[in-house]
């Protein structure tokens, strides 16, 4: 039971782990936990969406994807021009104790291999998450985050991913909430009455 609580302990630093590349940006800012949260969601719907996808190995794949950050920290393209970071080493010492470590190892190193169905919805699913993030950032004035977003759109391999970016693009980041609603921003919400 030490070693899992470890374990746990040790993925928690993820959630005090910031992802590197919003210091070129210049906007946003997220932890890596953060990221993979959003990425399991997303994983999960691509996952529904696609008939011969094992949903289960997609999300856990997404979940795990970033794990070796807890060792290596997060390393942005600029970073990994200079700094070689081995991510496998990290990913097997932190799950070597574990019982199901080497399911842990296995699906990490067929997120990062990208040959499975599975492994494309996952990678997709991580740059869906940037992307969505990106278009925020864009629709809160930041303009680098345009480009970056034209980048990140050319990873993706599958067309539920693609038609998904699409969409992201046209929608207005706080459209889930605001809606435009005049009325309602004018004169707020009417008040329902209870009744006796």
């Amino acid at each position: 039971m030490r070693d899992i609580v470890n374990f746990l302990f040790e993925v928690g630093i993820l959630k005090r782990v910031p992802r590197s590349g919003y210091e070129f940006l210049g906007t946003g800012g997220e932890s890596v936990a953060e990221h993979s949260f959003r990425v399991a969601v997303i994983a999960y719907l691509l996952g529904k969406n696609e008939q011969k996808a094992d949903t289960q190995k997609v999300v856990l794949m997404s979940l795990f994807h970033d794990f070796h950050e807890a060792r290596t920290g997060d390393h942005n393209y600029v970073n990994k021009r200079y700094v070689i970071v081995n991510e496998d080493k990290a990913v097997r010492d932190l799950a070597r104790k574990l019982p199901s470590g080497e399911e842990i190892v296995s699906l990490i190193h067929e997120f990062n291999s990208r040959e499975t169905l599975e492994a494309r919805l996952s990678q997709d699913a991580d740059q869906l998450d940037f992307i969505l993030e990106l278009k925020r950032q864009q629709d809160l004035g930041n303009q680098s985050a345009a480009e970056w977003m034209r980048y990140s759109i050319k990873r993706l391999t599958t067309d539920i991913a693609k038609k998904l970016a699409h969409e992201i693009i046209k929608t207005d980041s706080s459209d889930w909430w605001f809606k435009k609603n005049e009325g309602l921003w004018v004169n707020g919400p009417k008040r329902i009455k209870k009744r006796k």
